[in-house]
């Protein structure tokens, strides 16, 4: 997530109220997470196992909980709670503002797009050309949708990441400051639901069809013609790669690519990330032809012993 103009360490050090380390006119561009920071971040990082990996990343500012050695060329924030200041810059950067008509004032929407009743539109949405969005779709603020992409009822974009740190008074959520982004000639069934990235995008890229009932998760990437069906579950932080097919009630980990090309068959559990150009199948997933000959090999021994 980028401001809309750059910031010092000083100032987001008062917003959020912690000391620094660094010069006080360093510039800050944004925040993210350490999958998809850049120069200019902030990153947080509130656990030592994971200090060395945010220190080394490409981000330029670390909200870290302790004091650390700072590594050259970047500065630190130093908090009690990482967390709950990274929360606070998220929402001052980019604040909830409620709607008060279906469609935003600020939405801008394509040359013969069509937009059914009952359609929410947030703020500063942007919808292509020859798109057509479905009765009772949700799409929120920030979203940007390409051309000759259709939406079917009842489908949400941009809900929040579900992402939550487990505090003693329950659990803790991170807010989304993300976007969805969804490219020209993509098709999402009914029902279907595009959580937006906590401060990146999750996207959908040009060409692909999704089914009814299919759920992707935040900062995932899906690949050019892919074809997802129903029930679907992706995790967040996923990169399917080009031209992928995974067929019905498919669950994903977080965190894992699938390989161009490759094939998912239904009700597989993607444990770990698969190569492209193979077919898949089974929980924990392995290629569909070894799994078949495994579960050949059970069912042979099993009536072996039953025969005895």
């Amino acid at each position: 997530m980028k401001f809309n103009k750059p910031q010092t360490l000083q100032q987001i050090a008062s917003l959020i109220k912690v000391n620094f380390v660094g010069d006080k006119n360093f510039e800050i561009l944004g925040i993210n997470e350490i999958h998809v920071v850049e120069k200019g971040d902030i990153v947080f990082v509130d656990h030592p196992k994971y200090y060395d990996k945010a220190l080394k990343s490409a981000a330029t500012t670390i909200l870290i909980n302790k004091k650390v050695d700072c590594p050259e060329g970047k500065a630190l924030l130093i908090s009690e709670d990482p967390f709950r200041d990274f929360n606070t810059i998220t929402k001052y950067f980019n604040p909830f503002i409620a709607s008060k008509i279906s469609i935003s004032e600020s939405a801008i929407i394509g040359a013969n797009t069509v937009v059914q009743p009952n359609v929410f539109i947030g703020n500063n949405v942007q919808i292509g050309r020859n798109c057509v969005i479905h009765p009772n779709v949700t799409i929120y603020d920030n979203c940007i949708i390409g051309n000759n992409v259709t939406v079917h009822a009842n489908t949400v974009l941009g809900a929040d990441a579900f992402y939550y740190k487990n505090r003693e008074t329950g659990f803790d959520k991170l807010i989304s400051g993300g976007r969805v982004v969804i490219e020209d000639d993509v098709d999402l069934g009914a029902s279907c639901t595009i959580d937006k990235g906590v401060t990146g995008d999750t996207t959908i890229k040009k060409g692909t069809k999704i089914d009814n009932q299919v759920h992707v998760g935040h900062d995932t990437v899906i690949g050019k013609k892919c074809l997802i069906a129903s029930q679907t579950g992706i995790a967040g932080c996923v990169i399917i790669e080009d031209e992928v097919t995974i067929w019905g009630q498919v669950g994903t980990n977080s965190g894992i690519t699938i390989g161009k090309g490759a094939i998912i068959l239904g009700q597989t559990g993607v444990t770990k990330s698969v190569k492209g150009g193979k077919s898949y199948f089974g929980t924990p997933i392995s290629e569909s032809r070894e799994k078949l000959k495994e579960m050949a090999g059970i069912k042979q021994f099993l009536k072996e012993q039953k025969n005895k």
